[in-house]
């Protein structure tokens, strides 16, 4: 089961044990980021502005879904 993450901090922390970030972005405006662990999915759902701010401080590969 995924687990979802609520704070910008814990997200960025997961981020850099992660193999993968996927991006999907829905139709009313919010966008999904999902971190690929070895263990675990975990999702952040926030919206556009704040996502391109996070995308540009990670270090995984970054994929559009």
């Amino acid at each position: 089961m995924p687990k979802e993450i609520f704070s910008e901090e814990e997200f960025l922390e997961i981020a850099e044990r992660a193999k993968v970030c996927r991006v999907k972005r829905l139709k009313d405006g919010v966008v999904k980021l999902k971190l690929r662990t070895a263990r675990y999915l975990y999702t952040f759902k926030t919206d556009g502005g704040k996502a391109e701010e996070l995308l540009k401080k990670l270090t995984c590969p970054i994929e559009e879904v």
